[in-house]
């Protein structure tokens, strides 16, 4: 009777070592690619305040106006163009009515500060946009608004500022860095959070005061002198 032999051979070391080799190989491919997504966010809201920027400036300069500011409805439809889409229009006082409460919503020149921006091409959008739905998105899936802030941020230069909403903690944090000092409370960026620590509505207004230190356990609204 013939004997059977079993092979009950396990895995090799080298066998083991492989498998662990490309099990790392993974786990380094999926953190990169994590890290890549990040900072393509970052650069992308970087690219949103600038742009905002230069559409207020380059606004100013072609027309002699402020953004948001011009009107009446009419004149600028007269305009052609995009400019027959827009829906409201600023009273031309030579003050950009928003208030920091106003930042993310659709009171005072809002709306009519971004239809213009939009007509004139300074950038992409539809200008015929009402509401918060006039607003851009930011990479972080929150907002981006402007307010004149004269009652705003603690400390903050007083005019103009631009705002991003629902920003991570570290990528607050980074975005301080590249534009300015790091320190949510000094400088031309600052950064404030909600009342329990989070700021996760989209349309969340910057708080009255700015934040000592940025936290990766919390979102912020980030903002930015025009």
């Amino acid at each position: 009777m013939k004997q059977i032999i079993r092979n009950n051979k396990g895995f090799t070391l080298v066998e083991m070592a492989i498998v662990l080799v490309i099990i790392g190989l993974l786990l380094g491919g999926v953190l990169k690619g994590q890290e890549l997504i990040e900072n393509s966010k970052s650069k992308k809201a970087v690219n949103d305040l600038n742009a905002i920027s230069v559409a207020y400036n380059g606004y100013v300069d072609r027309y002699g106006r402020i953004p948001g500011d011009d009107g009446p409805v009419a004149t600028l439809q007269a305009r052609g163009g995009n400019w027959a889409n827009i829906t409201v229009a600023g009273n031309r006082n030579g003050i950009l009515a928003i208030t920091p409460a106003q930042t993310f919503a659709t009171g005072g020149e809002s709306v009519a500060f971004w239809q213009a921006v939009k007509a004139s091409g300074f950038i992409a959008g539809n200008p015929a946009d009402t509401g918060v739905a006039a607003l851009p998105t930011n990479a972080y899936q929150g907002l981006i608004g402007v307010a004149n802030n004269t009652t705003g941020i603690t400390g903050m230069v007083q005019g103009l500022s631009v705002c991003i909403s629902q920003v991570p903690g570290k990528a607050a944090a980074q975005l301080d860095s590249q534009l300015d000092d790091r320190n949510p409370a000094t400088g031309s960026v600052r950064a404030t959070i909600g009342a329990a620590g989070l700021n996760t509505a989209p349309g969340a207004a910057p708080a009255p005061s700015a934040t000592a230190t940025y936290s990766e356990d919390n979102q912020y609204t980030v903002c930015r002198a025009l």
